[in-house]
């Protein structure tokens, strides 16, 4: 089955050392997500890179410091980001988020199909 339709992205980009309540803010996020049903999200780890602070953000095992480069990004639609918008503002201490409209294509299985395979028939 193939569905397009209208959507927003989040790509939001802080450090693996950021944390909120205690946990890692990608796991977080991820939990905040997760419970206000958006569609899905995905957690990028960078190499290297920098940002608000210009502090350069290392994965390298050599490196003193563990704190690499993070990429969360998010799609649903427009109404469903906006649910985590204010959530955003109180976990991220410093960061970036760029938004922007993307057009979708989902695939996915019928419910019957789903159903076959599982089975062994295809």
């Amino acid at each position: 089955m193939k569905e397009q339709f209208q959507a927003n992205m989040l790509r939001i980009h802080f450090g693996e050392a950021d944390t909120w309540h205690g946990a890692p803010l990608h796991e977080a996020i991820l939990a905040k997500c997760q419970e206000l049903g958006l569609a899905g999200a995905i957690v990028y780890k960078g190499i290297e890179g920098y940002g608000t602070s210009t502090r350069i953000r290392h994965a390298s095992h050599w490196k003193l410091s563990k704190d690499a480069p993070i990429m969360l990004s998010i799609i649903d639609k427009e109404e469903q980001i906006a649910k985590l918008i204010p959530h955003l503002d109180e976990m991220i201490e410093e960061g970036l988020i760029a938004m922007s409209r993307v057009e979708v294509i989902r695939y996915s299985r019928a419910a019957g199909k789903e159903q076959d395979t599982a089975s062994g028939r295809a």
